[in-house]
């Protein structure tokens, strides 16, 4: 690398500066948005909880076989719903959500299934849409203010309708979530068909009493079961991308401040040289006209 002048130096800290400016006000924007989000999941969680526990126990209760979306059938073909962000600077959180994809869908391939994808944020579209996995929808632009629930509701009624068809015998669910507030990981759960309760539980589950069409029920919870899920998997999605980006520009910061320090000290260190240079031309020619 060549050897740069004092102005040089100055330059590139006025670069990195204007740098820092700009990670530092990312993490402060990532931290407000985090917060609204955590808010959001944590007050979504319990409601999304108790959803699936009731349709766990509608499913223990009824027969199987005689609701479409409760049956179960031989693995043939595979939907995965994947959710990712539409922006980056986020560090590792689409790359690892995107791995664990990829990882998924050769498991399933190699055990002779196929595999199609419904993506849920611009990141997965972008990847996918340059590889040999087919896509059945994608969806961008999908966080840019709220979690857009119109999105869930379309990918649920999508997925339902490709079960109910028999054109998919599983659909599962894969999405990063938070585990704490202040760490998240990709988590691939079942979507389709349900699990039912174990043996030994439902002894222990309630008895309901219908005071409306039973299959009209159940059609209307699972409805809201499947539109809700997927609203929670984004929600989930939403906070750790924040979170995600949040910490990364933090780094980025930090490693600013760090490099600012490092070009401080060859500036001051360059001034030294030149200045060391001028006074040694300035004695020799003194030394000269003597």
């Amino acid at each position: 690398m060549p050897k740069l002048s004092p102005r040089d130096i100055r330059r590139k800290i006025q670069g990195i500066k204007n740098t820092r400016r700009i990670t530092n006000a990312m993490k402060v924007v990532s931290a407000a948005k985090l917060r609204r989000a955590q808010e959001l999941l944590y007050s979504s969680r319990p409601y999304s909880d108790k959803l699936y526990e009731l349709v766990r126990d509608l499913a223990g209760h009824i027969d199987r076989e005689s609701h479409p979306l409760l049956e179960e059938r031989d693995e043939k073909r595979v939907d995965l719903i994947l959710v990712t962000a539409d922006r980056g600077l986020a560090g590792s959180f689409n790359s690892n959500i995107i791995k664990e994809a990829e990882k998924f869908i050769t498991e399933k391939r190699e055990k002779g299934k196929e595999v199609s994808l419904i993506l849920i944020g611009r990141k997965g579209v972008q990847y996918f849409s340059k590889r040999e996995v087919p896509i059945i929808k994608g969806y961008d632009e999908v966080f840019r203010k709220e979690v857009n629930f119109g999105v869930a509701k379309e990918v649920a009624k999508t997925v339902k309708e490709r079960f109910k068809n028999k054109e998919v015998d599983t659909v599962y669910l894969l999405n990063n979530e938070m585990i704490t507030r202040a760490s998240y990981k990709p988590v691939l759960r079942k979507f389709l068909p349900f699990e039912p309760p174990e043996e030994e539980a439902l002894g222990s589950y309630s008895v309901y009493t219908f005071e409306v069409e039973e299959e009209e029920f159940i059609n209307q919870v699972i409805d809201l079961y499947l539109n809700y899920q997927i609203y929670r998997a984004m929600v989930e999605s939403n906070a750790a991308e924040h979170f995600a980006r949040m910490i990364a520009m933090d780094n980025a910061t930090k490693n600013a401040d760090d490099l600012i320090k490092q070009w401080t000290l060859a500036f001051n260190k360059a001034r030294q040289e030149s200045i060391t240079l001028e006074l040694m031309d300035i004695v020799g020619a003194a030394e000269a006209m003597k």
